[in-house]
Order: structure tokens, then sequence, then C-alpha cells
């Protein structure tokens, strides 16, 4: 049993050639979709951007570069799993003081688990992630229901 809630993955919330010049501006755009899907509060983007800035995301496995960002449950409306494929890589600063990391995918945790839960989230998608295969197919993939069929698969190996 994966510690990723499958139900939270879905097609609205995977976005292809996502388009932002910096981290503050993918947060806020990003911020801007979630707040339409009624996902976030309007504390989102302030909490969001201070928890970044003092727990980096971003993260270099052997064949793709990630950023995990996630957020604390009260900035939340609903639970969501969003996946981002941007046009252009975003740069991220590394976990535990690793450089920059320029995030070729970014997967934005919206969970209103304990801290305990995300990190068991965490460690799942970071388990999909070091495996090469699973990162060349979930890169390969083009359509939001693609993209989030071949997340859960990944999920339930």
């Amino acid at each position: 049993m994966s510690a990723i809630e499958t139900d939270l993955l879905k097609p609205e919330l995977v976005f292809f050639d996502f388009e932002a010049t910096d981290r503050i501006d993918f947060f806020t755009k990003l911020g801007e979709k979630l707040k339409e899907g009624g996902y976030v509060k309007d504390s989102w983007l302030d909490a969001i951007l201070e928890r970044e800035k003092n727990y980096p995301t971003g993260l270099e496995c052997t064949s793709i570069s990630v950023a995990l960002p996630h957020v604390d449950p009260q900035h939340l409306n609903k639970p969501y799993i969003a996946i981002i494929k941007p046009k252009n890589p975003i740069e991220f600063d590394g976990m535990a003081d690793t450089g920059l990391v320029n995030a070729q995918l970014i997967v934005n945790l919206g969970l209103l688990a304990h801290e305990e839960g995300q990190v068991a989230v965490l460690q799942a998608f970071l388990g999909i992630f070091i495996d090469d295969a699973a990162s060349a197919d979930i890169m390969a993939q083009t359509t939001p229901q693609g993209m989030v069929d071949t997340v859960i698969k990944y999920c339930a190996e």
C-alpha cells in the first residue's frame, strides 16, 4: 500500500508547459490556479514561499531534477497533489543545502496529514523519482490523464 493518496491525483491538477520566470512567479501562477479550483486559502502563497525559503525542496535525482514543495494544512481548503511540468526548468534551492536545482518536474503537495504523513508521501515520491525508468515514463507523458495514470501505476509498485 502506497503512502500516496492516489485519489488526490486528478487531471485538473496536472499542468504541462507551465510558464514561469522564476520560483516566485511559479508559485503565484500556481496559487491562482489552485484558488480557482477551491483548493487553497488566500494565505497559501505567502505560506509556501516562506516554507520553501526555510525548507528547500529541490532534489537532483540521477535522471530527473524535481521539487516537492508543500505547505501546512491550515492554508488549504481541501487536499490535493498538483503535478507541474514547466515549459522551462524552474530554479529551486536544493534540499539540505545541496545547491540550486533546475526542476524539470514539480509535485506540489497540499496534504491535510500531519508532518509524519507528509514525510511518508515525500518518501514515496522520492522512491519513484530515484527509479530512472519510472522518471523517464513520467516525463514522457503528454496528457493530464496519462500523467495521473502513470504516477498511480508507480505508486502501486
